[in-house]
């Protein structure tokens, strides 16, 4: 779910499940690619792309 105060009006829910699963997937195949027992808060960032999602509301 989007943080308060990003939630755009009349989200989709079906929408917003898919978007969390997909990222759930992400990091379970980064972290089955991972050298060591976690990633780390960066890499979890990277995964999540939580940068470029920054970079965006930015603007």
């Amino acid at each position: 779910m989007a943080p308060p105060g990003t939630a755009t009006v009349s989200a989709d829910p079906d929408r917003i499940a898919l978007a969390e699963i997909e990222l759930c997937g992400e990091l379970i195949i980064a972290a089955s690619a991972a050298d060591g027992e976690r990633l780390s808060a960066d890499r979890i960032d990277e995964v999540l792309r939580v940068a470029a999602e920054r970079a965006v509301r930015e603007r």
